[in-house]
């Protein structure tokens, strides 16, 4: 599947595999599926610093890397390249808690933000500028997390994007998903985010 494809979709599922208690899991740590369940995409780790975004059909299509100063409460910034290795965006989480907010860079310099209202908030919603300010930017996609097995902690992120984000833009908000599941996750972790 051509990445235009996989990212011209307004909704998408990120989640974790269901698998086995009694084995240990060897297979990928996310997939990309569509709402009805269909798999478009898979997300493989090599180690805590670098994943890969795999197509169903086998073809990468994008690479992320994770960068950390000052170990785990230092700021985290995510970069992220195309099949072409061209710089595709990048993820920047600061604070320490850094799953409060996202701040989102897109191929074309576009500046997002993916900001959940609380800490007990499963709701990630996407603005162009602080959501907490008056009068509240407009929305522009929402990323919604639930727990799809609750003896194993595994969680799936439903994102949907307003038809006016590019392929580009898109691309960048699914990543940000897949980051923000890296940064909850505790690292060497391959099961359940923090």
């Amino acid at each position: 599947m051509p990445e235009y494809d996989l990212f011209a979709q307004q909704a998408l599922v990120v989640a974790q595999p269901k698998r086995s208690r009694w084995r240990r899991y060897t297979g990928p740590a996310l997939a990309v599926s569509t709402v009805e369940g269909t798999l478009l995409a898979h997300v493989t780790l090599n180690g805590d610093t670098r994943s890969l975004l795999t197509a169903a059909s086998g073809e990468c299509v994008v690479r992320i890397e994770k960068r950390t100063s000052f170990g785990q409460f230092g700021p985290v910034r995510f970069r992220f390249a195309d099949s072409a290795d061209q710089e595709a965006g990048t993820v920047e989480a600061r604070g320490p808690v850094k799953s409060q907010q996202l701040r989102l860079l897109t191929a074309h310099g576009r500046t997002l933000l993916l900001t959940r209202r609380g800490l007990l908030s499963t709701e990630w919603q996407l603005t162009e500028s602080d959501p907490h300010q008056i009068p509240a930017p407009e929305v522009l996609g929402r990323a919604t997390v639930s727990t799809i097995d609750g003896w194993l902690g595994l969680q799936q992120y439903v994102v949907v994007t307003d038809p006016r984000l590019n392929t580009s833009e898109r691309r960048t908000v699914v990543t940000s998903v897949i980051c923000l599941h890296l940064l909850r996750r505790p690292p060497g972790s391959s099961s359940a985010p923090a």
